[in-house]
């Protein structure tokens, strides 16, 4: 009886080692439990922060090759554009010299008819053409009537060439002129119509090689034509097709910039996640791994303790705790 206060001390001293080991065994579990979810949430963050490095390596890809190809796209628009003009001024060019081809030739034609036209008039009367009349003014019929001569102005000339004012000018002189005497002879004669017939020859294959190269000039000049407007319709489709195809991938482009924006994003804030996790991990080392360590320690320690306060307890008891044990 005169032991219970003592013994009392003891089962108070023996609680607050249970309750010490509890708040151990708790702590324990506690920590573990707070290790493996800080852990769990680490290494997702990690995949995560591992998936947005692929997306972001993946679109960065993506804008390369866009990039490259709106390049190569523009360049070749570009390109289309110049070859159009360069065509374009060709084709005028080239319209140009048909031109002054078709000018120039119809011009050698004119002199040559005229020219063929006045031998005619001497030495083939009958294919002779006259020149249509000058249809007189009132003025100029009063004006002849009373004895004036009426001269014919000049004009530019056959395909501005002057050579129709230059024959106008001989073929007045001529008909002024007193008609010339009858050849001596028939074989003078003879020999100079065979002569005019030559040069006539002459001119009817000059007249026929201008005809063939007029008729070759307009042919090529509407196989020419005929190509420039094939080549603009199919430039003009190319244009457009690629333009489509440059508005499409710069549009693409924009997607993906966008998508970019969102995988860096989503990265730093993983990586802001991350750093708090493995913060909070470091304070978990702090607060558990004295504990861990020491765990199995300090609980064989406060077993030791406990069963010998049990010992004493007995002894202050009465127990012959000598006596128990055999």
């Amino acid at each position: 009886g005169g032991f219970d206060k003592v013994i009392t001390m003891v089962d108070d001293m023996i609680d607050v080692l249970k309750k010490e080991q509890q708040d151990d065994d708790n702590k324990k579990e506690y920590c573990a439990m707070q290790f493996d979810n800080a852990d769990d949430q680490k290494k997702a963050l990690e995949r995560t922060i591992a998936d947005e490095e692929n997306g972001i390596a993946t679109a960065k890809e993506a804008i390369d090759t866009l990039t490259e190809e709106i390049a190569a796209l523009e360049a070749g628009i570009m390109a289309l554009d110049k070859s159009v003009a360069e065509a374009t001024e060709q084709r005028k060019n080239e319209n140009a010299e048909y031109k002054d081809l078709m000018a120039s030739d119809n011009a050698a034609k004119e002199v040559l008819t005229f020219a063929k036209n006045r031998l005619n008039k001497f030495y083939n009367p009958k294919l002779f053409k006259p020149a249509a009349k000058r249809e007189l003014s009132s003025g100029d019929r009063v004006y002849e009537n009373m004895g004036g001569e009426i001269t014919t102005p000049a004009p530019n000339g056959i395909a501005g060439t002057g050579v129709e004012a230059f024959v106008q000018l001989r073929s007045k002189t001529r008909d002024s002129a007193a008609p010339p005497p009858p050849p001596e002879a028939f074989s003078a004669y003879s020999k100079k119509s065979e002569e005019s017939t030559g040069v006539i020859a002459m001119i009817d294959l000059l007249i026929k090689d201008l005809d063939k190269e007029l008729v070759e000039a307009e042919t090529e000049e509407k196989n020419a034509q005929a190509d420039y407007e094939a080549m603009m319709e199919d430039s003009k489709e190319k244009r457009a097709a690629d333009a489509k195809s440059l508005a499409q991938k710069e549009g693409a482009k924009a997607d993906i910039e966008a998508e970019l924006q969102k995988h860096e994003g989503a990265k730093a804030s993983a990586t802001k996640e991350l750093m708090a996790v493995e913060k909070y991990i470091m304070s978990l080392h702090s607060e558990c791994d004295w504990l861990m360590k020491y765990y199995s320690v300090r609980k064989e320690a406060r077993a030791g303790e406990i069963d010998s306060l049990n010992k004493a307890k007995a002894v202050l008891s009465g127990a012959d705790y000598s006596l128990v044990q055999t």
